[in-house]
């Protein structure tokens, strides 16, 4: 799993895994042939990545060191070997880890007292967001399954028994890692499709625009950048892009064909429409957050008007805010996420040395996603969602719980505040308080993380998640180019699971008011987030449910 993940989060040119091992006798001639024309082409360095356990195909083990010896003495490259061995476990832990780790610790103290699962072994194991008990009997059954298979040689069983998505990844990296596409078949002609990037930035736009532009080409498609968003598309910035096009862009933070703010309004109709018939555009990936949505939505709407929109349009959620309908989570999320709990560490070793508080502000629109999720993750005292709202009483109990920890030897405290959680209880103004109510307790600083959250390179997961949404729209599009009428679609995570959701859903899913989905299933880990913050325990035994 850590090879195949990593090969697609870090863009290699080759990997080894014990699951699928290569099935030529000769795999070090087809690899080596593979980095050379990628170096032919103007691949300027080649990454190779074996498992520990990789083998060939007569269970023979290949080792870091064979791999090099071969790339030396038959290409003639200066190999190097880096063995990351126990790097790996080390670091800070992530986001996702820490949130996980909190859940599941609260998840084990709920089974531990529930009546019904006294005497029983079990594993808490995560399955689409959501916890789940399962019995560790028929876990290690399953994990000792795989581990005879592969002994055995029986790869396809062991392919099957690692589940769809492992299957799913395996094939994309065997597109990803190709130095050129295959050659398109004749008598099954490819769509020419346009992708762009709409709304505000988000770390992985580029990996999913380069997902698209190869695994698109692969099947024997035209991929066409439209540069600078929808105000692009209406101005006729379009290119054909080719495979090396979108070289070195899978770990690239920012939008490299651009990305802008602006949604079409009625005088852009025309110029879009002539656009497409303009250079023949037979399906639009529109990549991006809330503006991306609801400009693909108003072309949807606007059929009856311009035929030339009567083409498949499908949405691809990127958006640091993770507030689109149709998916539990979107490209970018992650990556803010690691950005605040990197910058309230750095906060609170501060604050520790001088009996402070800090009010810590994060974006995210009226979509309280980041504020919770950050203050699960760096252990922050008090967050303020736009959901719930703010009231004066509330803001007052709080100082003084605060003021209850200090008394008992706290020595900082972090309290998060979503950027549009109350227009009148600001972050000024929250800061203010807290310092005048505080006062011979502990000190106040404000900090507003800005659009540091927007920047950086994506994360390992956004990576992975933004190349396996484009995975699953392409192979929905080719489904549907045998319809009758393809129909326009939001592809996206839910409940562990690849889904498209229909246009003709997206109005009822969406709060227009207030820019996020009407159901936001995060929302479920709000009584945690309150135990995990008190000062001391609860009078009462009452545990939260992190399952969510």
């Amino acid at each position: 799993y850590l090879a195949l993940m990593s090969a697609i989060a870090a863009g290699a040119d080759w990997v080894l895994i014990p699951e699928s091992p290569p099935d030529l006798d000769d795999w070090e001639g087809k690899m080596c042939s593979v980095l050379a024309k990628g170096r032919e082409i103007g691949r300027r360095d080649s990454i190779v990545i074996v498992s520990e356990g990789a083998r060939d195909r007569y269970g023979n083990h290949i080792s870091s060191e064979y791999v090099r010896q071969v790339l030396e003495e038959r290409l003639g490259e200066d190999a190097r070997v880096t063995i990351l061995g126990h790097v790996q476990r080390g670091g800070s832990p992530s986001v996702f880890d820490r949130n996980l780790s909190t859940r599941m610790g609260v998840q084990a103290v709920a089974v531990i007292l529930a009546p019904e699962t006294q005497g029983k072994a079990l594993l808490i194991g995560l399955k689409g967001n959501r916890l789940e008990n399962l019995p560790l009997d028929l876990c290690l059954e399953k994990t000792q399954e795989i581990r005879t298979a592969v002994k055995n040689g029986e790869y396809q069983r062991v392919m099957q028994l690692r589940g769809r998505s492992f299957q799913e990844s395996f094939q994309t990296v065997r597109t990803l890692v190709r130095a050129l596409p295959h050659e398109p078949n004749p008598e099954k002609p490819g769509l020419r499709i346009g992708v762009l990037n709409s709304g505000a930035c988000a770390p992985g736009m580029n990996t999913m625009v380069r997902a698209a532009v190869r695994l698109g080409i692969d099947r024997g498609h035209t991929l066409l950048g439209i540069r600078n968003g929808f105000r692009g598309l209406r101005d006729g910035e379009v290119e054909e892009m080719d495979w090396m096009s979108v070289n070195g862009w899978v770990g690239i933070g920012g939008a490299e064909i651009g990305t802008n703010r602006h949604t079409p309004e009625h005088s852009d109709f025309y110029a879009i429409a002539r656009t497409i018939e303009d250079n023949r555009i037979e399906a639009l990936f529109v990549i991006g957050g809330w503006a991306a949505y609801k400009s693909a939505l108003d072309l949807y709407d606007q059929r009856k008007n311009f035929p030339a929109f009567d083409i498949p349009i499908l949405c691809f959620p990127a958006t640091i805010d993770n507030n689109l309908p149709g998916t539990e989570l979107s490209v970018g999320a992650d990556t803010a996420l690691n950005n605040i709990i990197d910058a309230v560490d750095k906060i609170k070793q501060s604050a520790v040395a001088a009996r402070r508080v800090f009010v810590v502000e994060v974006m995210g629109g009226m979509c309280g996603y980041l504020a919770l999720m950050g203050a699960v993750a760096t252990g922050a005292e008090r967050v303020y969602l736009n959901e719930e709202g703010i009231t004066l009483t509330e803001l007052a109990a709080d100082v003084q719980k605060l003021i209850r920890g200090f008394q008992r030897g706290k020595r900082l405290g972090v309290a998060i505040r979503n950027e549009k959680a109350n227009p009148t209880y600001t972050l000024d103004f929250i800061r203010a308080l807290y310092a005048e109510e505080g006062r011979g307790y502990f000190s106040v600083r404000q900090a507003s993380l800005g659009h540091l959250q927007q920047g950086g390179n994506p994360s390992p997961y956004d990576r992975i998640l933004g190349t396996e949404l484009i995975t699953e729209g392409l192979i929905y599009l080719e489904e549907q180019m045998e319809q009758p009428e393809p129909a326009s679609v939001c592809v996206g995570l839910l409940r562990g699971a690849y889904e498209v959701t229909s246009f003709e859903d997206l109005p009822r899913l969406m709060d227009f008011e207030h820019a996020r989905p009407k159901k936001e299933w995060w929302l479920s880990l709000r009584p945690l987030a309150r135990m995990m913050a008190r000062p001391a325990p609860a009078p009462a035994n009452v545990i939260p449910n992190p399952a969510g």
